[in-house]
């Protein structure tokens, strides 16, 4: 599939608009025709028979919860109004001139694209054709600045001492690390290529150490850098160009793969790439500050199972957890999907709990950060994250747990859980006075 055509931008600028109008004319096109009486029973019954069909659809979604989440108002009014176009469309090719007939097919394809970029849209989520169909269309991104040498010592705030230069650009960049530069799995994982972002001040002739995230998006996925970019480049606005550099990496391997977070046979060292190879690759590449309190994992709805996890496990390498909608242990989605990984060995299914993990690490997150959030409509994952939160209080995790006004397990809730999660961090990683 050509490139310009995985990039094309589906969640604003002018191609929703003119699929929208295509699908709008078509729509008066067929409409306008000489009112007679089986003509206009015709047309009633294709738009009141599609437009059934849609709810029905949308009604079958949310009772057998087959997106794992109650359908958003838009997607449900957008597969109405698609599927009643549809219906009007079909029964137009009866009794009608070949015109009319071709202008039939065309809305029914503007209708389908419409109703598909509409219900992108409600779910927020995914910006191009690109993201949808999880290809990564970035250009590499090559050019770092030398990690910190011995015996550089930062300031304890950052903010406290930058000066934006004049130079510095306005938004941070950022770009695939593929080939020589991508880091590598040691254990036998194949992960898609991840995405780097360098925020403005890492991008001047002479950077300043940065704090580190390193960020999962869900599943089905790929590494979609689009969510965090916007939100880290709006921080950074704030904040005088400074914001952490950013991997957003890939814990799946393909598009609706679950390797469970962890190390298998199956699927190979998932977890041993997130917590060695990528964390080594950092320190060798980057310019960032090296205590864990500046290195945060995080993740969004699988990734935030993920997040909570490797955080729990790992704290000499992660100081902070941030989640967005993030399940609250693998499999809590869909139980079936960690099949592959345990094998049926419910043993070694809790064990990979956080709260099973949490337990073997008493007293070793004094100091550690952890934020959950969930969107204030969202009855499956809003719950799901009180209870991580809880968890992770009772460790001894500073926490903070935050509802997302009016949003559900779809874009607004990542994006308002990311906003809340770097608000509280932002003093913490000196980013902020």
């Amino acid at each position: 599939m050509p490139r310009w055509l995985l990039e094309l931008n589906l969640a604003d600028g002018p191609i929703p608009w003119i699929i929208w109008g295509i699908a709008a004319a078509g729509v008066v096109a067929l409409l306008i025709r000489p009112l007679r009486r089986r003509w206009l029973v015709r047309a009633l019954i294709g738009l009141v028979l599609g437009g059934a069909l849609g709810w029905g659809l949308a009604a079958w979604s949310d009772a057998t919860n087959a997106f794992e989440l109650p359908l958003p108002a838009a997607v449900k009014w957008w597969t109405i109004g698609g599927f009643a176009a549809v219906g009007l469309s079909i029964v137009s090719l009866w009794d009608s001139r070949w015109w009319r007939k071709v202008v039939a097919i065309l809305t029914i394809i503007g209708a389908v694209l419409s109703m598909g970029i509409g219900i992108n849209q409600a779910f927020g989520l995914d910006r191009t054709l690109g993201d949808l169909l999880g290809v990564n269309t970035l250009g590499a991104l090559d050019h770092f600045a030398p990690p910190l040498k011995p015996g550089e010592d930062p300031p304890a705030s950052l903010a406290a001492v930058w000066k934006a230069p004049a130079d510095m650009p306005a938004r941070g960049r950022y770009g695939a690390l593929s080939g020589d530069d991508a880091p590598r799995s040691t254990a036998g994982f194949t992960p898609r290529n991840a995405t780097i972002y360098l925020p403005p001040a890492a991008l001047v002739k002479d950077p300043p150490a940065l704090p580190v995230v390193v960020f999962m998006m869900g599943l089905p996925g790929y590494p979609n850098p689009h969510p965090m970019v916007d939100v880290m480049n709006e921080f950074a606005t704030k904040h005088d160009g400074l914001a952490p550099i950013v991997i957003i990496a890939d814990q799946l391997g393909a598009q609706t793969q679950n390797p469970g977070c962890i190390d298998s046979a199956a699927y190979g060292g998932v977890e041993t790439y997130f917590n060695t190879d990528i964390p080594n690759w950092i320190r060798g590449h980057l310019r960032v500050l090296q205590d864990p309190k500046y290195w945060t994992i995080s993740g969004y709805s699988n990734g935030g199972a993920c997040a909570f996890i490797y955080g729990a496990r790992h704290p000499d390498i992660w100081g902070n957890i941030a989640t967005a909608s993030g399940e609250p242990w693998v499999g809590f989605g869909d139980p079936k999907s960690v099949e592959k990984v345990f094998r049926g060995d419910k043993a070694a299914f809790d064990a990979n709990k956080p709260q099973a993990i949490l337990a073997e690490h008493p007293g070793a997150y004094d100091g550690h950060y952890a934020i959950f959030a969930a969107g204030a409509l969202d009855k499956k994952y809003g719950p799901a994250n009180r209870a991580s939160a809880d968890l992770a209080e009772a460790a001894g995790f500073t926490t903070t747990f935050y509802l997302v006004p009016n949003a559900t397990h779809t874009g607004p809730g990542l994006r308002g859980g990311l906003e809340k999660a770097f608000d509280v961090l932002y003093p913490r990683l000196g980013l902020a006075r």
